[in-house]
């Protein structure tokens, strides 16, 4: 179809069914959702201003790629990712086992994702859709340099040629070719992904099995349910816990402070991982938001607690309904 800058019908048309590949790919590049939607504006604007001097040389998905991917590398250059402040604890946490960098990080509702046909990936790709999005890989992406970060985004989770990438980044093949090499060598040293089909039924009892343990403050068996080497992390705090003793430590110390307040969970869903919205029920009814966990499965055990503490990554999320909710509330 044609458009011009002065048919805005058109131009919503034309870019519609990109919108949501386009999004997840700035989620991809900037860690943060908040980011993204920032700089998919940017992305629409800058399309809508240039759609006159797009002479068809490319795909309008290849164009509004290039569009959106310079906009991540210029946000990530100009450092203009939002790092949340850190939030103070409203008790006296147990010693981190280290601080976390990565403190902008915010997980990606499934229910977005259950938008996307096939992300549009062409056959080159190396990831598939499952992978592209667990929290594991995005955080592993959000330590890359950025031409790596795009290189990589751009060949082996989106397919696309290394000459088309190229293009796009106003580079040579040779270049992308060298950015991939390295980008992948840095992934191999990062921790590995689930490997776990987290919608299935399996998985998803796991899951609803470590929320019953934590609402019922059985610390020892919520732990039980962990492998080895799990850790827990909560952006945009930068404590992490890693192990069992220090995850439980911290566990413990959170059960206390809630004192008698009632833990409730509702599963959801967030980077194709299991994930609950969790809220804190006072004797009076009074509910106060108690973060998102998302899960990392390995195998039948539990390898990652990643609790987001931001009210704003909350208010993205929607309960389902694989577990009935008085199964998960105390």
């Amino acid at each position: 179809m044609n458009a011009t800058p002065r048919d805005e019908r058109a131009f919503a048309e034309l870019v519609a069914p990109f919108r949501r590949e386009l999004h997840v790919h700035c989620y991809r590049m900037l860690g943060s959702v908040t980011d993204a939607e920032d700089v998919m504006q940017e992305v629409l604007t800058a399309a809508w201003r240039g759609l006159d001097g797009f002479a068809g040389r490319s795909s309008i998905r290849t164009w509004l790629y290039r569009i959106a991917t310079n906009r991540c590398l210029n946000a990530i250059r100009d450092g203009r990712r939002r790092r949340p402040p850190e939030p103070a604890p409203p008790f006296d946490p147990p010693e981190p086992s280290r601080l976390g960098e990565i403190t902008w990080l915010q997980p990606y509702p499934d229910e977005w994702l259950a938008e996307l046909a096939d992300g549009g990936r062409g056959p080159a790709a190396r990831y598939d859709d499952r992978e592209a999005v667990e929290l594991a890989f995005i955080v592993a992406l959000q330590k890359l340099p950025p031409r790596q970060l795009a290189a990589l985004l751009l060949c082996d989770v989106l397919g696309f040629p290394a000459a088309e990438a190229a293009a796009m980044l106003d580079t040579t093949p040779i270049a992308i070719k060298g950015s991939l090499q390295r980008a992948r060598a840095r992934l191999d040293r990062s921790p590995a992904m689930s490997g776990n089909d987290a919608g299935s039924a399996a998985d998803r009892a796991l899951a609803a099995s470590f929320a019953q343990a934590l609402t019922a403050g059985d610390i020892d068996g919520a732990i039980a349910l962990l492998t080895d080497d799990a850790w827990l992390a909560m952006p945009p705090a930068r404590h992490e816990y890693h192990g069992h003793a220090p995850i439980a430590a911290f566990l413990r110390a959170s059960r206390e402070w809630r004192g008698r307040r009632n833990l409730d969970f509702e599963p959801t869903g967030a980077n194709g991982q299991p994930a609950f919205v969790s809220r804190l029920i006072a004797p009076n009814a009074a509910v106060h938001p108690a973060g998102v966990f998302v899960l990392t499965i390995r195998g039948d055990r539990i390898s990652a607690i990643t609790r987001f503490l931001d009210e704003r990554v909350q208010a993205m999320f929607r309960p389902t309904r694989h577990a009935h909710p008085d199964d998960l509330r105390t």
